[in-house]
């Protein structure tokens, strides 16, 4: 039942019955639709400010997984980076030291990837630091991982060349002590010269025997010369590779041609006395970088400790070279 409405008229004292006009009506729903929307929209951006829809919830739950999950890489990332430098540390300190060989400069491992704006793209992104931090260790390591790699094929290529440059360098005495005329007549270091009767630097040792007495390449190398040299007469130059060179002089004849090959143990030669020399005996020398160095400390393939303190006892003994 539809309510009538009543007005009050103080003219006539008596109650007037409203007359309501369509417009009226509409004006009077219009504003209770306004009103309705306009409270309606205020609750909701009320409830959308302070609660989150189930999806924004579950957006927010995923992100927070990512997060978290970048945080755990992240660690990880610094254990494989702390592993690395564990390998790293033995490349250069053990095996590089082992071959012979330079560490490798820690600006050449740990060189930065990548150009000053490689990361500006992620900038914008919350939790940038996190991320950005990120990919530069995973940058950092994988250059990392890689130089490290290529150094590990070096040290495997050094180490192959070790075993052969173990039979290379010169590491016996060039005849056999066994034969009891031969022995060690002069040491490495400045002697009296038998001819000229100054002190000079004897650049390698003398060794006297018979005539004839075989000379053996003290290690595998390549015969670079077999020819008359001023001082030394008839002599055998062999390089060994490596930096090493060894020189027979004073020999009596050649058992080796230029151009050869040969093992350890092979006779290349013929004890002898020519050039300036003062018996017969074999002038061996040991270059390194070519440069003399003492061959004493070169004799370690062939002789006992008691052995080898017998010889340098016997090479200090010496006063005057024989060549």
């Amino acid at each position: 039942m539809r309510k009538t409405g009543y007005r009050f008229n103080p003219e006539t004292l008596s109650y007037d019955k409203i007359e309501i006009t369509w417009r009226k009506k509409l004006w009077v729903f219009t504003k209770k639709l306004f009103s309705t929307l306009s409270l309606a929209v205020i609750i909701f951006f009320i409830f959308a400010a302070f609660i989150d829809s189930p999806k924004e919830k579950a957006l927010k739950r995923e992100k927070e997984e990512i997060l978290a999950q970048y945080r755990l890489l992240s660690k990880e990332v610094e254990k494989l980076d702390g592993i690395l430098k564990n390998l790293e540390s033995r490349d250069d300190n053990i095996y590089r030291v082992i071959f012979e060989t330079e560490p490798i400069d820690a600006s050449i491992r740990r060189a930065g990837s990548g150009g000053v704006n490689k990361y500006e793209h992620l900038k914008d992104l919350k939790d940038a630091d996190l991320i950005i931090g990120t990919s530069k260790k995973l940058d950092e390591l994988s250059k990392a991982l890689y130089i490290q790699s290529k150094s590990y094929d070096e040290v495997e290529a050094l180490a192959k060349d070790k075993l052969k440059m173990m039979a290379s360098i010169p590491a016996i005495i060039p005849i056999s002590l066994k034969d009891p005329r031969n022995r060690v007549s002069s040491a490495f270091g400045y002697r009296m010269h038998p001819f000229y009767k100054t002190v000079k630097l004897h650049a390698g040792m003398d060794f006297s025997g018979a005539m004839g007495t075989p000379i053996h390449a003290t290690g595998d190398g390549k015969v670079i010369a077999a020819e008359i040299q001023r001082g030394y007469g008839k002599c055998v130059v062999i390089d060994h590779g490596f930096s090493y060179k060894t020189l027979y002089g004073h020999l009596s004849k050649y058992n080796v041609k230029v151009g050869q090959k040969v093992k350890r143990g092979d006779i290349i030669a013929y004890m002898g006395n020519t050039g300036m020399s003062f018996g017969p005996h074999v002038h061996y020398e040991v270059k390194k970088n070519d440069r003399p160095v003492d061959p004493i400390n070169y004799y370690f393939n062939d002789l006992t400790p008691d052995e080898y303190e017998e010889l340098v006892a016997k090479a200090n003994n010496t006063g005057q070279t024989m060549d």
